[in-house]
């Protein structure tokens, strides 16, 4: 009888240590997060009111209207991660580096465009550039918050734009990985010809 409790014992600890995220990757997500803030941070730097501003085309967002889109979005997708820490058990198999991989690829690849929800679109919610600088800081300190938090993420998982489940942790990456996206994007309105210098 006590082998049979022992065995079972350790085979829910080995199942249990299959679904949580390890120390390491609590950190690669840590400092992906920080360093995808700070490349906000960078690109936003110095900017004046005509350069938060231009726009290089009509349909194209300033710099003002990505970093409300990115401070939008942080919010948007954390409470995302709450909701997948709601959802069914991650199913057992998943091959969860290729998919990590997958996520930090795809989604900070600007070669596919892609249209924001509605909701997510740029409307001066937050007033002034600054004030969506502010809010998406903020905001990124809950997400690692969040992220330091919880030791379970690897333990759900709910459908992506992807075409697959990601689980609570990808989701996170997720979040990196937009920012990253859209701080590229704030790069390209930068190098336009017209970007004004001052």
């Amino acid at each position: 009888m006590y082998r049979k409790v022992t065995l079972l014992f350790v085979t829910l600890l080995l199942a249990a240590s299959a679904v949580a995220q390890s120390p390491a990757d609590k950190a690669k997500a840590d400092q992906y997060l920080k360093s995808t803030r700070q490349g906000v941070i960078d690109a936003t730097k110095g900017l004046s009111a005509a350069q938060w501003n231009f726009k290089p085309a009509p349909d194209r967002w300033s710099i003002a209207e990505v970093v409300e889109h990115i401070a939008a979005t942080e919010d948007a997708l954390r409470a995302n991660v709450e909701q997948v820490m709601k959802a069914p058990a991650q199913p057992t198999g998943e091959d969860a580096p290729a998919t990590d991989a997958l996520v930090l690829k795809a989604i900070p690849d600007r070669s596919h465009k892609a249209q924001a929800p509605e909701p997510l679109r740029p409307t001066n919610r937050y007033g002034s550039p600054e004030a969506s600088l502010k809010h998406f800081l903020e905001s990124r300190q809950q997400t690692i918050d969040y992220l330091d938090s919880h030791q379970d993420l690897r333990q759900h998982a709910a459908d992506s734009p992807l075409g697959k489940k990601l689980d609570g942790y990808e989701w996170i990456l997720f979040i990196g990985g937009h920012s990253e996206r859209h701080t590229k994007q704030i790069l390209e309105v930068k190098a336009d010809p017209n970007f004004p210098k001052q």
